[in-house]
């Protein structure tokens, strides 16, 4: 393969898998532990 399409092709399953890593820390389980600030304030 050529270097270009290697990199290409990296990047790209970083980008998946950074951008499936957050929407897992977003909506997952870990999400129970995650604060809002907004909430903490609200008057």
């Amino acid at each position: 393969m050529e270097p270009a399409a290697v990199l290409g092709i990296s990047l790209s399953v970083c980008l998946v898998a950074l951008t499936g890593f957050s929407i897992y820390t977003a909506f997952g389980p870990p999400s129970k532990e995650l604060r809002d600030p907004f909430e903490e304030h609200e008057d």
